[in-house]
């Protein structure tokens, strides 16, 4: 079975890759192809386009893996079948579990680097795209921000009207300490500045209320300095900041929002819950896929590569649903990240009691 393995593992290895740059690059013409007046219009230059398309194709990568994974098993597989040499295995006395091995080694392979894709490569590419869409192809007015709410300490809110990333600077600022329900201190000003000299920010013209027991206090002054645990990027974060950090800046920012006690950190917990499981997604599609193809059967490979398409676009369609109802703020957010692998691992189970002895 050795020789075996290793023509499995090539070919499992060589046709999940050809599959990967087929897909890869259809897409990437057909964005080209959307995009192209917006680089004509922007004048964008071809080093910036070629630098978008490689990083865009990185993130596709990660995008169509269980697409590409199910694909490759399958026309490996119906392949093998087709020229009954999975009888011939079967029939030599070699089980379907040790048929499986090279199969489930390739996809171990496949894993390991979509793991440290997913944790250390994808993430800058990611930024490298928003980075892109932003400065070359997204309306230059959608820089300044409205309506910013943020929390920067587990009873404290602030808000801004406008906040203008270019000067680092938000009109009509208020700051709001809450406990226990009730408003203790409300800190009001026209505008706040960020001090490049002291790295911290500046209120002007400010009116700060604090609320005592049986009265409340009123103080108002034109400048001052405060020390806020928020920076000026907390402000400029784009929308898909959590798939931009790599695997430590990601608990790192899991750290930082923990100590502020804000709202948002559930997106930031769920990418890192997605990161450790989507490489499994690899293992059980491969699992699936070797038992659905395994068959001979008389309408050739074409069928169960329509077949495998659809099981992956399940799959697909049922991560994004799950990944939706986890950032919705289920009550175990683990577990609705992780149900797509646990359904289709189920059903390879099933399917398992099915297959050729």
């Amino acid at each position: 079975m050795k020789l075996l393995d290793k023509l499995i593992i090539k070919d499992f290895l060589k046709t999940y890759f050809f599959v990967v740059l087929m897909l890869i690059l259809i897409v990437l013409v057909l964005d080209f192809t959307e995009k192209n007046d917006a680089y004509i219009r922007n004048n964008v230059p071809a080093s910036e386009i070629l630098k978008y398309m490689m990083n865009y194709g990185l993130y596709l990568n990660n995008l169509l893996t269980p697409i590409t994974v199910f694909i490759s098993v399958i026309f490996i597989t119906s392949k093998m079948a087709g020229r009954t040499e999975i009888i011939a295995i079967l029939s030599s006395g070699v089980s379907f579990m040790r048929m499986l091995v090279p199969f489930l080694f390739s996809a171990l392979l496949i894993a390991i680097v979509g793991f440290l894709l997913n944790g250390w490569v994808l993430p800058v590419a990611t930024l490298g795209v928003s980075d892109f869409r932003v400065r070359y192809l997204e309306d230059k007015r959608n820089f300044d921000q409205q309506n910013i709410h943020i929390k920067i300490a587990p009873d404290t809110y602030a808000y801004l009207s406008r906040y203008y990333t270019s000067g680092n600077q938000g009109y009509n600022f208020t700051m709001e300490q809450i406990r226990d329900g009730e408003l203790i201190a409300k800190l009001s000003a026209d505008r706040i500045v960020w001090d490049t000299t002291t790295n911290a920010w500046s209120v002007r013209n400010w009116k700060l209320r604090e609320f005592k027991e049986m009265h409340e206090e009123w103080s108002t002054g034109e400048r001052m300095d405060t020390v806020l645990s928020i920076k000026p990027e907390d402000f400029d974060l784009p929308k898909n900041h959590h798939e931009t950090l790599t695997l430590p800046k990601l608990q790192e920012q899991i750290d930082i929002l923990l100590d502020r006690g804000a709202d948002n950190i559930n997106y930031y917990r769920i990418e890192k819950y997605v990161r450790f499981m989507s490489p499994f997604a690899a293992i059980i599609l491969t699992f699936i896929g070797v038992i659905v193809s395994s068959k001979k059967t008389r309408g050739g490979s074409g069928f169960k590569i329509a077949l495998g398409f659809l099981l992956a676009f399940v799959y697909i369609i049922l991560f994004l649903l799950s990944r939706t109802f986890a950032e919705a703020g289920t009550a175990y957010p683990i577990l609705a990240v992780w149900i797509p692998n646990m359904i289709f691992a189920l059903t390879g189970l099933i399917l398992y009691k099915t297959v050729p002895r």
